[in-house]
């Protein structure tokens, strides 16, 4: 541990990083790809924020974009395959045992999460986007002010007048095939982008074939100055196998293996998930516009599991829209946004038992059902933010969301005694926020921020044991306090990001397994969120064929129970299960001869607590990433690119994702380990062509 902080510092204060902005940058491929230095800050005000986007993205293969959000200080992805992914920042979202909630997500300005909570990043492209904007905290009041934060996907388009074709194949270890073919165009008045994309890959371990096919398409129409109207449209279909977790026996002897039920049954999840949208903004003049979208989305999901299978149908819609103008005409005015956001949709699911032991080895048989049920789930925000210029250096924002939840749970299966149908009505919840931005000088600020934020239980937390409603489960809250700077030294080509924050939870929710395939909630008591996060950049233009960029992003948790008690135990003061105390990411981007890059990451994992208990941890890991590529322009019309990568450098036997508190059944070792890929290869090819 003390060579890993050793390491991490001494590589830091050598290796900082900041991204070039000039426009030959070779992150840019047939001007589509959007420049770091132009990327678009989508949350209001002076909200602060991190933005990844193509410099960040180039480090790592284009396959998932788990290891380029895992570069941002405080967010951590658990990845256990390319379906299984938990986002937590700052600790928030580590209890939850499958997938991610207590965050916002949304794709421009389209939400994608949906009405209990649960946002699936698998279901995106990492090839079609432009940037990943992370509002860490509540402090992002119009985008729902929840206790992780907000992720903004960014549509990828044009960049300038422009016609661009171009067309990205990768081909990798584990039988990977993953193929992108893009089209934008801008004229001025029409913005159109068109992307296909299909990956294949056998995977890493057993039973993990994962394949999926996805549309995207992103238009805008300047139909006068005042009017533009936007239509976008996502379409993703995968089916991905299951290998599921591994108990620590079974992870030291082979971490290939899939779990010996999840092979017999081949378990799997196919997925059919469509999202559109349709927006208009209309600019009253110059300074007051309103931005409304409507939107739809459609998931149609078949998991097979061993324990049961289970069909899934998610329909949602809804309406936002956002207010923003000013209160004057220069620099110092007061600016404002206000607006609204209004969600609901209708979750059916049904399970069957699986007879997979009954059919001859051939995997999972759908057999009778035994449960039918339906839930209609709706929610609403109110939000503003008026943002005062107080003096010269000085700024002050204000911010207030208001939220409304609502679940009606139906059980369309036991009509009569036995019948759980029930809803849950959670009161309105008022979500102030403040922050203050002080200018020191054109290269250095701070700011401060003082938030309250909540989180939303899930299905199966509202659930008692019994499968009835439980009228006494609460909505988590808890206030944020954080202070942070943003620095810039040597002619800004040295960037120092540095924040420090508190946040405490009450009413914190907890999950506990009661069988196999069923988990409940409660509230269960407070925690305690400390936290520092550091970020280091550099540039330095060594000549004109030699550009390094260095760069280091640290995060250090201190995060624990204050009050919690459990089944009669008291663990109050323990360290807050599936949070790593440090996690690190070093990397060196070097660009040579004009038409070469060359980038490496180290990312250091420390131990994971892996029961409430204390005693029982993941190990920490290193993992080495690098990819080396060249980009030319071959004539006014023609790039190419060719690229080869690295993932996991040095072999290194690792979990990349765990589970907690798991319970042993049926006599079997309890199974926390998601084992991470071994070391493998990856190269690409990329032609593009400009009309």
């Amino acid at each position: 541990m003390r060579y890993t902080l050793f390491f991490l510092f001494v590589t830091g204060f050598l290796a900082w990083g900041q991204e070039p902005s000039n426009k030959d940058s070779i992150t840019q491929l047939d001007e589509v790809i959007l420049l770091d230095a132009l990327r678009k800050k989508n949350t209001a005000g002076i909200t602060p924020s991190e933005i990844i986007s193509a410099r960040t993205f180039q480090n790592y293969s284009p396959v998932s974009m788990v290891p380029a959000m895992n570069q941002i200080p405080g967010v951590y992805v658990f990845s256990g395959a390319l379906n299984t992914n938990r986002i937590t920042i700052r600790g928030i979202g580590s209890r939850t045992l499958f997938g991610t909630d207590k965050l916002r997500m949304y794709y421009s300005d389209i939400p994608i999460t949906d009405g209990s909570g649960f946002s699936s990043i698998e279901a995106f492209d990492l090839e079609n986007l432009s940037q990943i904007e992370v509002v860490k905290g509540p402090k992002g009041t119009s985008y729902g002010a929840n206790l992780g934060g907000a992720i903004i996907l960014g549509p990828k388009e044009a960049l300038g007048v422009a016609t661009n074709f171009s067309n990205n194949s990768t081909i990798g270890s584990f039988g990977l095939l993953k193929n992108n073919l893009s089209f934008n165009h801008y004229d001025g008045k029409l913005r159109l982008g068109l992307q296909y994309g299909h990956l294949e890959t056998n995977g890493y371990r057993e039973n993990s074939n994962f394949e999926r096919d996805g549309l995207l398409l992103n238009t805008a129409y300047q139909i006068n100055k005042k009017n533009t109207i936007s239509l976008l449209v996502n379409h993703i279909d995968f089916t991905a196998q299951i290998p599921s977790s591994l108990g620590a026996t079974a992870f030291a002897e082979d971490p290939r293996q899939a779990t010996f039920t999840w092979r017999a049954s081949q378990g799997f999840e196919a997925n059919n998930y469509t999202l559109a949208g349709l927006n208009l903004v209309h600019r009253f003049h110059d300074t007051f516009e309103n931005s409304t979208s409507i939107f739809y989305s459609y998931l149609d999901k078949e998991e097979a599991r061993p324990f049961g299978i289970l069909e899934e149908i998610t329909k949602g819609y809804g309406l936002r829209t956002r207010f923003a103008g000013s209160l004057g005409f220069n620099e110092r005015s007061a600016k404002y946004s206000f607006g609204g956001e209004l969600f609901k949709d209708e979750y059916d699911w049904d399970e069957y038992e699986n007879l997979y032991q009954e059919n001859s080895g051939n995997g999972s048989l759908k057999g009778d059902q035994f449960a039918q049920n339906k839930e209609f789930r709706s929610q609403w925000n109110i939000f503003g933010t008026l943002l005062l210029p107080v003096s010269h250096k000085l700024s002050a924002q204000l911010g207030l969301n208001i939220n409304k939840t609502q679940y009606d749970y139906r059980d369309l299966l036991n009509t009569g005694a036995d019948n759980r149908s029930a809803d849950r009505n959670f009161k309105a919840i008022v979500l102030p926020n403040l922050l203050l931005d002080y200018t020191l000088t054109d290269n250095h600020k701070v700011y401060a921020n003082i938030s309250r934020g909540f989180s939303n239980p899930t299905v199966e937390e509202t659930l008692t044991p019994d499968g009835v409603i439980n009228p006494d489960i609460a909505q988590e809250t808890g206030i944020n306090y954080e202070l942070g700077t943003q620095l810039y030294f040597d002619d800004r080509r040295l960037k120092i990001d540095l924040s420090v924050y508190q946040m405490r939870i009450s009413n914190l929710l907890v999950g506990e397994r009661i069988q196999e395939d069923r988990f409940v909630g409660r509230n269960a008591g407070e925690t305690r969120h400390n936290g520092l996060e550091l970020g280091l950049n550099y540039t330095w233009n060594v000549s004109k064929n030699l550009h390094i960029a260095p760069f280091l992003n640290y995060t250090f948790n201190d995060h624990s129970f204050i009050d919690f008690e459990d089944e009669g135990v008291d663990y109050s003061g323990n360290a807050l299960t599936g949070v790593p105390k440090v996690t690190g990411t070093t990397g060196l981007q070097l660009r040579f001869f004009q038409h070469f890059y060359w980038n490496t990451t180290h990312q250091y994992v420390s131990a994971i607590p892996l029961t409430d208990a204390g005693g029982l941890e993941s190990d920490a890991f290193h993992v080495f990433t690098t990819r080396l590529g060249y980009l030319k322009k071959l004539s006014p019309k023609f790039t190419l690119g060719v690229d080869f990568g690295i993932n996991n450098l040095l072999d290194t036997v690792y979990a990349q994702s765990v589970l907690i508190n798991t319970q042993a059944f049926g006599g079997r070792e309890p199974r926390y380990f998601y084992p991470g890929d071994a070391r493998n290869y990856y190269g690409s090819l990329r032609l593009g062509y400009q009309l």
